[in-house]
């Protein structure tokens, strides 16, 4: 994973999306239940640290630069999917709602990369638009991301962290 890669933060968000849009596909199309489980298991892995990475880095850098309410749904969002990860993980390819579980999750997290990624008014055009800047966000990022990503392949990543909530 070189920062080469990525242009910008924008650029590793956007591929983390698409690594996720394809994972799902991957899901939607696998026969066996072990086979599903490890697909979901990697779903819920790449969006925990993506989460994680907008969460700690990005979202704070765009508060009071962007709309308020893009950022606020962004959160809520999240918790959202957060949820459904959190079932996913601890349950099994055996409970009676495992498979919709991870359908309706694709489905909120396309949601959630249709509003980020909107042309014009989406969080990452209003990113753009207010001069953040994106290099410095995606070294950041990166950085944070390869710490969660080998934290995941080894101890593992505790349960997603609900943050729009009120405790």
């Amino acid at each position: 994973m070189a920062q080469e890669t990525y242009t910008d933060a924008i650029a590793l968000l956007k591929a983390d999306h698409r690594v996720v849009e394809e994972l799902f596909d991957k899901f939607e199309n696998a026969t066996g239940k072990s086979r599903k489980e490890q697909i979901a298991t990697k779903i819920c892995n790449e969006l925990k640290i993506h989460a994680m990475i907008e969460e700690e880095i990005f979202y704070p850098a765009l508060r009071g630069k962007i709309e308020d309410d893009t950022l606020d749904e962004a959160y809520v969002e999240h918790d959202g999917a957060k949820v459904l990860i959190n079932d996913i993980m601890a349950g099994g390819p055996d409970e009676q709602f495992y498979d919709a579980k991870v359908t309706v999750l694709s489905e909120e997290i396309e949601h959630h990369v249709e509003e980020e990624e909107k042309p014009s008014e989406g969080m990452f055009a209003q990113a753009r638009k207010a001069g953040v800047d994106l290099v410095e966000l995606r070294d950041r990022m990166l950085a944070r991301k390869e710490e969660l990503t080998a934290q995941a392949e080894g101890a593992g990543l505790p349960p997603a962290q609900l943050t729009a909530v009120q405790q």
